[in-house]
């Protein structure tokens, strides 16, 4: 049993009593649940005395000059509500208005553009939304920290942008808890204008008044606790501060959106019975809490001595509250208990007189993207409670009865008691959970992503013509590997085989920002950052190493800027390519997705769903076109990222080459500016097609391009608008064809061929093409008989050739030994494959018969850099100087970095089983 704690009505508050003292003799300050019950304002006495306060349902008042004149400017029942809410909240100023979400929004009106907010991680889905709104349209910057340790607000607390500090305590559903009198308290000495801001449903005035904190404006969604009966919606807000008071009073008026008389009137009456049906659900609760961490579950219930925020929440608090959740570590299992209950109903909100169940995931907090839930934490299993007046016993056998028919719990005879049964899934989801936490520093993530070709549009794309990307089957790799000596770094073996490591404490951490988790990324880049970046760990590169420069300063950006105070991993990542290079074909997309993708796994902001079931086989294969495993929500937070390190190396990308890289398969991008409709559409049903892209090895200048295709329409308009219409026809018709499921393959062979020509006739005529792809467009044509273009913008110098499916191998071999004689590099391959891929990380999906040791073919010797072995580290835990993971699985960084390019894709395909969006 958990020790008693000070509760609310045993509580002396100094408070205003609702009458003037004595003369006589003082009183003494009246208990809460007489304030509650004790409704009166001296200010306004009823006329006819009546014990309950009058509803005065009129829309206006006559008169000139009176208190009240119009019901959305002020109503006498709403001004009663209001004076009797500041009352039991020790506020000075108390608001009514039409909903909890009504008044967040009328507190959030008091940002403005370039603003920022500090809000916790777990919040009502709600508030979420609401704050997810702010930031796209009005320009306010949100960051998410976990509010349970304070000082991981200090690094995003800026002296004169912080606005506003959102916080939640108990929060919703994982019952966290937030120390307000510490937070508030540091907030205000580093941003003194900063407003805290307290949600306080949880609770209510009755159990937690924050304003005596440290708080300067509380709000609660009065529909819950305040009421208690769930027969009206309503919202409060209060504060002590006069300057904020009148600013939340003009936005109400303004807005409209201050409570009705008839809600006022019955969320007075709701509020008499607060203290009596807190006292009464809270000791039910914490039975119930007790009961299912006796069973075995693992329960968020602050009136527990195993919540790790108790001490904090017993300071600040008055009673534990009616709420509390549990997880049964099996989705379905929850499932099933749920809709097994009888007496607690199945419903979102909380604070009502009757029992609720329900599982947040599913219900109030599903508009929070599922990567999102993951990443703080929030359990797709989870079930909240929240408690009612019932009686005990009855709320009790209830659940119990539901646990007994989910096949939850079991009888055990010996015991005479129930208890929890293990369940298998349960058990195996807890042994990889528990895996994952213990061995976060020892997993090497291994990520792919593919390269693209433009197929149609290219340096039309810039004049608003539709442009047709699509992904090859030439991928970057990249492998990010712990390291244990504090010590960060980097091997692009492609780039002039370039190394470098820093000490991660040495990095420039005063000149980062962090993105919190959840958060969107800036639309623009941290050029602080940058600068810092290019002046300290890069300050040795000199001009010949741009290549290695950029590639280096996205590295670090995306490590530096998505690490928190407490978690600043030491790894390694190498990254390899089997795409040309500087080709055009979306090397720095494909790399930049890698970049991004190991960056987020390593620092544990996205998470992959949990493995299915191991393969019979020993020997796992799953091609590019086996399971599709990654999540949607994955792929747009990579996506999200990919495109920040994107715009490091280019500066003002499109969006088009990290999407591809992403989501693999084929696009449609039209670009924003131009008559037609602009975005990115995937082309559905794309068909795999077999293509040779070659290399002309001739660099070009494409910025000079684009200006030369704009310097020719500005002095032959006509000439160059009709060849842009005529651009655009060939795109729409490859469109169509490649969506089409009904089209014939000859058909559709036939017809991009047709279009190919057709594109590239265009392209030569705006002058983008040159000699050396004019000879593999001829080498390629004669005798052979395909069809050819540039792709890209032209200025990585690559053709594309399509390959019908009939094509003799035989002729294909000749073809390429002819390119390669003319000095070309082809590369045979396929378009419109798969995206990002990740190498699972079980050892149960991997391939124990595969040697990861391979030597390197076609690169003569190369030694990988070797990891130092830290101090006191005993030699035989090394393998090839690295370190060997806790697991059974061999290391894949030397064999990585060993393997010939030619060898890649095949070693790395071979090693287990590789999930793909």
């Amino acid at each position: 049993m958990a020790p008693t704690i000070n509760l609310a009505k045993n509580a002396v508050h100094d408070l205003p009593t609702p009458e003037p003292e004595s003369p006589f003799r003082s009183r003494k300050p009246y208990r809460f649940s007489t304030l509650c019950a004790t409704i009166d304002n001296p200010d306004m006495k009823d006329q006819y005395g009546s014990s309950s306060v009058p509803i005065y349902q009129s829309s206006t008042f006559k008169g000139v000059g009176n208190q009240f004149d119009y019901s959305r400017s002020g109503n006498p029942t709403r001004s009663h509500l209001e004076h009797h809410i500041a009352k039991i909240s020790s506020a000075t100023h108390a608001f009514a208005v039409s909903s909890g979400m009504a008044a967040l929004d009328v507190i959030l009106r008091l940002l403005k553009p370039g603003d920022e907010v500090i809000a916790g991680d777990d919040l009502y889905g709600g508030t979420n939304r609401l704050l997810a709104y702010i930031r796209t349209h009005v320009g306010v910057t949100v960051h998410h920290v976990d509010t349970t340790d304070p000082t991981s607000l200090h690094a995003f607390i800026h002296p004169t942008k912080t606005a506003m500090v959102l916080l939640e305590s108990p929060t919703n559903p994982l019952l966290k808890i937030a120390d307000l009198a510490t937070i508030s308290r540091d907030v205000k000495e580093r941003a003194p204008g900063a407003i805290i801001v307290v949600d306080n449903t949880m609770m209510s005035p009755y159990l937690q008044r924050p304003l005596e904190h440290g708080a300067d404006v509380v709000y609660d969604s009065a529909t819950k606790y305040l009421s208690g009966h769930h027969d009206l919606m309503a919202g409060v807000v209060t504060c002590n501060r006069d300057d904020v008071a009148k600013q939340i009073a003009f936005t109400i008026n303004a807005v409209g959106n201050a409570l009705t008389p008839i809600d006022s009137f019955l969320l007075l009456r709701g509020i008499k019975t607060l203290a009596l049906r807190i006292d009464r659900q809270q000791a039910t609760a914490q039975l119930v809490a007790e009961y299912l961490y006796g069973l075995g579950f693992h329960v968020n219930y602050p009136g527990l001595d195993s919540h790790p925020g108790r001490d904090i929440h017993t300071r600040i608090a008055d009673g534990n509250g009616a709420v509390l959740s549990f997880e049964t570590g099996n989705k379905e299992l929850s499932e099933k208990i749920v809709g097994g209950t009888r007496l607690w109903g199945i419903s979102v909100s909380f604070g009502c007189v009757n029992s609720l169940i329900s599982m947040p995931c599913v219900m109030s907090h599903a508009s929070i993207d599922a990567a999102t839930r993951a990443a703080r934490g929030l359990p797709e299993d989870l079930i909240r409670l929240c408690v009612g007046i019932e009686d005990s016993h009855d709320l009790v056998d209830d659940l119990e009865n539901s646990l007994l028919e989910a096949g939850a719990i079991e009888l055990n005879a010996a015991q005479n008691k129930y208890v929890r049964i293990p369940d298998s899934n349960s058990l195996t989801q807890t042994v990889h959970r528990l895996d994952e936490d213990k061995s976060k520093d020892q997993t090497e993530w291994f990520v792919s992503a593919p390269g693209k070709v433009i197929l149609f549009g290219e340096h039309a794309v810039v004049h608003g013509v539709t442009a047709i990307a699509a992904s090859v089957d030439l991928r970057c790799y990249g492998l990010a590997t712990p390291r244990k000596d504090g010590k960060l770094s980097v091997h692009f073996a492609d780039i002039d085989n370039f190394y470098h490591e820093w000490d991660v404490d040495s990095l420039p951490w005063e000149a980062v920002t962090p993105i919190a988790l959840g958060e969107e990324p800036p639309e623009v880049l941290d050029e602080k950052l940058i600068d810092a970046l290019n002046k300290g760990p890069l300050g040795h590169l000199d001009d010949t190493q741009s290549a290695s420069r950029g590639a280096g300063l996205t590295f670090l950006y995306l490590y530096m800027i998505l690490s928190n105070v407490r978690d600043r991993p030491a790894f390694n990542f190498t990254a390899r390519s089997t795409l040309p290079v500087g080709a055009g074909l979306g090397s720095s997309a494909s790399f930049s997705t890698c970049a991004a993708t190991a960056s987020l796994l390593v620092h544990r902001r996205i998470s992959l769903p949990a493995p299915p079931a191991p393969s019979s086989s020993s020997h796992i294969h799953v091609s590019h076109e086996g399971r599709r495993a990654i999540p949607p929500t994955i792929a747009a937070e990579v996506n999200k990222w990919a495109f920040v390190a994107e715009k490091i190396l280019h500066g003002n990308p499109s969006g088009v080459d990290n999407s591809v890289a992403v989501y693999g398969g084929a696009l449609a991008y039209t670009r924003a500016g131009f008559s037609r409709k602009s975005g990115m559409e995937a082309i559905q049903g794309f068909k795999s097609l077999g293509f040779l892209l070659t290399n002309s090895k001739v660099p070009r200048d494409t910025k000079k391009l684009v200006a030369g295709v704009g310097e020719k329409k500005a002095n032959e308009p006509d000439l160059v608008n009709g060849i842009l219409d005529a651009i655009q026809g060939i795109s729409d018709e490859a469109r169509r064809a490649l969506a089409d499921p009904e089209l014939p393959r000859d058909s559709l062979l036939s017809a991009l061929s047709a279009l190919i020509k057709e594109n590239h006739e265009h392209l030569i005529t705006l002058g983008v093409s040159h000699p050396a792809l004019e000879t593999i467009r001829a080498a390629t044509a004669n005798p052979y008989g395909l069809s050819t273009k540039l792709t890209g913008a032209g200025g990585g110098g690559c053709a594309v050739t399509l390959i019908p499916d009939d094509f003799e191998a035989e002729a294909l071999q000749d073809l390429i030994k002819d390119l390669i004689r003319e000095n070309f590099h082809p590369y045979l391959t396929s378009v419109g494959g798969s995206g990002l891929g990740i190498l699972s990380p079980h050892a149960e999906h991997r391939n124990p018969e595969r040697d990861t040791h391979r030597p390197r073919n076609d690169v003569g010797q190369v030694t990988p850099p070797k990891t130092p072995i830290p101090q006191g580290q005993s030699q035989v835990e090394i393998v090839d100087g690295f370190a060997k993971k806790a697991s059974d699985l061999e290391p894949l960084r030397p064999a990585f970095e060993a393997t010939g390019t030619t060898e890649l894709t095949g070693w790395a395909s071979e090693l287990g089983r590789w999930l793909y969006v």
